[in-house]
């Protein structure tokens, strides 16, 4: 009776983590718009000869996105387990609302799971997104290594975010295995795009006036002028990336450069504590909407 009950008690305990800390109204909204961007901006830029649009596939390649970001959730809540315990002690983990072996169970469903889906697409696509959950086990291992690395939060982030462009990878690759697109060397440029839309994000949301030496935030490192400008630029980088690739089709995408504006406002002239992240997130969402949007508009209009 006590096994039936553990077993219907787990999905719960995993739903409550996911729904606290994984929030599927942003990290599933920004995964899906990240797979429909980086597919409809490379056929956008693949010439006449490309033939893209929205199937079945995509579906694929979005739940693989998605399901990616939430294993590296769960890798991160198991790596910062000590950490937690002193500085965020109300977290599922530290408080037992979900025990690690339940996290890698579901961990092991995950990588079950996109290996399914992906074998319908292709060798190489199942191949490349197993290498993006692989890689960020790899970290695990590395910070057990070398403590240092995951001490040093700009070292950390250097050796973390090769993540984001393997599965940047894994959406183009797929498609040129599908004979979706037909690439050129324009896919540097469009994953740069990308990888500057999120990082603003990043450096958003560990960017604060206070100081604490042990709480990793990039303001320890550059100060917190000095992080909001780094947020505010990549904005800005990402922007110009959009117009160098898309040109006047880029104009749209680059009106949503007015929510990081707004927060480097919102924190280094009025000074509110968490004034960068609520625009960060913002800005990652609707440059992403607007680009798919314009992408598709250059297909439409081809």
């Amino acid at each position: 009776m006590s096994d039936v009950l553990t077993a219907t008690r787990v999905p719960a305990r995993l739903g409550r983590f996911v729904l606290r800390m994984f929030r599927p109204q942003i990290y599933v909204t920004y995964g899906v718009l990240w797979t429909l961007t980086l597919e409809g901006s490379a056929e956008a830029l693949s010439g006449p000869s490309s033939h893209w649009t929205p199937s079945g596939v995509t579906v694929v390649r979005a739940v693989s996105v998605v399901l990616a970001l939430l294993f590296a959730r769960m890798v991160d809540e198991q790596k910062d387990l000590e950490y937690d315990r002193r500085h965020n002690p109300d977290r599922p983990l530290v408080t037992g609302a979900i025990t690690v072996a339940e996290l890698r169970g579901a961990m092991a469903l995950i990588t079950v799971l996109v290996v399914a889906l992906n074998a319908l697409v292709s060798a190489l696509s199942v191949l490349l997104i197993l290498l993006a959950l692989g890689y960020t086990l790899f970290l695990v291992a590395l910070e057990r290594w070398s403590p240092r690395i995951g001490e040093a939060v700009i070292a950390s982030l250097l050796v973390s975010y090769p993540v984001q462009l393997l599965l940047s990878g894994y959406l183009y690759v797929s498609l040129l295995t599908s004979d979706a697109i037909d690439g050129d060397g324009r896919a540097v440029p469009l994953m740069a795009m990308f990888a500057c839309a999120f990082l603003q994000f990043e450096f958003a949301r560990k960017t604060e006036w206070r100081r604490d030496p042990e709480a990793r935030l990039y303001s320890e490192v550059l100060g917190p002028r000095g992080s909001a400008a780094m947020c505010l630029a990549l904005a800005v980088g990402a922007v110009a990336l959009g117009l160098l690739l898309f040109g006047t089709r880029g104009l749209l995408p680059a009106l949503s450069v007015v929510f990081p504006a707004l927060g480097a406002w919102r924190f280094l002239v009025r000074r509110q504590p968490s004034g960068l992240m609520l625009p960060a997130m913002g800005f990652v969402l609707f440059f992403n909407l607007l680009c798919f949007y314009g992408s598709t508009a250059i297909a439409i209009g081809r």
